[in-house]
């Protein structure tokens, strides 16, 4: 299959400044993936660029990201995640959360869960822990991936003390070969994948609120204008079934209904 399809690139952002469990783990990751063939990978260190901390003046999102003060690495990372056919967002749970790194750099992408860009991009995620609280990591840049609007398959979470025993190991390295298995075969799916009904509830209802409560002067609202989401199904072309177009339907009247009353 890959052999006949061009080379697909994937991009890995390690929010870790050590290249220890996290790093292994993304590497045995792309091991896996490499080779299952027509693959080519690239490991990003967030700690290698100058990611500097959102001041929260909102620029991004009513003006536009070029406005931001901050004269940073972002948009360069940004290319590497244009450029790239699928992502990765590794990290160690620090403090029970992502590293403080890692979180700095999501948060310089805030205006894209306004104006979603990475769809038909595979995404997945990679945690690894020491003792407890790294699956709700994973279910934190799960849905981070889906907001940012990359087509997610679902992340794992790995365990390693120190020194990591043979047992751990062994137990990572299947969790990760079936992960990098699954994300394979959405990587090469030539379909566009059918939103949930979360999904396209959570785009209708943000539409909904543009087209009442903003207008043209609204950068949110010109985006959604200019990619043609006011009159979309969804925010790629899809073939919804009679099911999911009945539930936009209700959810749009609903919504409607919502914001008009708070009006």
């Amino acid at each position: 299959m890959a052999e006949e399809a061009a080379v697909k690139k994937v991009t890995a952002f390690i929010g870790s400044a050590r290249k220890k469990y996290t790093y292994d783990a993304v590497r045995e990751f792309f091991d896996d993936l490499e080779a299952l063939g027509g693959v080519e990978c690239e490991i990003v260190a967030l700690c290698d660029y100058r990611v500097e901390t959102c001041r929260g003046c909102k620029l991004c999102f009513e003006k536009g990201e070029e406005f931001c003060p901050l004269k940073d690495d972002r948009d360069a990372l940004i290319e590497k995640i244009i450029a790239s056919d699928g992502v990765v967002f590794a990290s160690p749970n620090y403090s029970f959360q992502v590293s403080g790194i890692m979180k700095i750099f999501l948060d310089r992408l805030g205006f894209v869960f306004h104006r979603p860009r990475f769809h038909g991009k595979t995404y997945t995620s990679i945690v690894v822990q020491g003792v407890y609280g790294g699956r709700r990591i994973v279910k934190y840049l799960d849905f981070v991936g889906g907001g940012l609007g990359f087509d997610v398959v679902k992340g794992s979470c790995s365990t390693a003390f120190e020194p990591m025993t043979e047992k751990e190991r062994g137990k990572r390295d299947k969790a990760l070969a079936r992960q990098s298995k699954r994300f394979y075969e959405r990587l090469f799916d030539p379909d566009l994948r059918v939103p949930s009904l979360f999904e396209l509830m959570a785009f209708r209802m943000a539409r909904t609120s543009m087209s009442l409560t903003l207008d043209d002067s609204n950068l949110d609202y010109r985006y959604y204008s200019q990619h043609g989401f006011f009159e979309s199904d969804y925010y790629y072309p899809i073939r919804l079934g009679v099911l999911k177009k009945s539930a936009g339907k209700i959810f749009d009247a609903v919504f409607t209904l919502i914001y008009k009353s708070r009006a």
